[in-house]
């Protein structure tokens, strides 16, 4: 079975066992938390959509947090002696899937 959820604005596909990193969640490092913004559901069945998934869930297991590694941003304009260079490193948190829920079944 598995999983399309939402978490920090990007979607995922997920299965149980499957480790992933999200943008940075208020939880403490070895925590239990409960994903419940769930789109879609698939199974050897087919897959469920919209109201068929309402009460699904999926259970992660909080790993750790971090921030990736460095994105370099330069800004150069020809012939006007203009250059910027920036740089950017993104938080986030490793989640490991401990089970998907299905919810209401119709």
């Amino acid at each position: 079975m598995y999983a399309v959820l939402v978490t920090g604005g990007k979607q995922y596909r997920v299965m149980q066992g499957e480790t992933l990193r999200v943008e940075k969640l208020e939880a403490e490092a070895g925590s239990e938390i409960a994903l419940d913004n769930v789109l879609m559901l698939g199974d050897a069945d087919g897959i469920r959509l919209g109201d068929a998934v309402k009460g699904a869930s999926v259970r992660a297991k909080v790993i750790g947090h971090g921030r990736a590694d460095k994105i370099r941003i330069v800004k150069f304009r020809r012939r006007k002696h203009h250059r910027k260079q920036m740089g950017h490193r993104q938080h986030y948190t490793e989640i490991q899937i401990t089970g998907i829920g299905a919810g209401e079944q119709k």
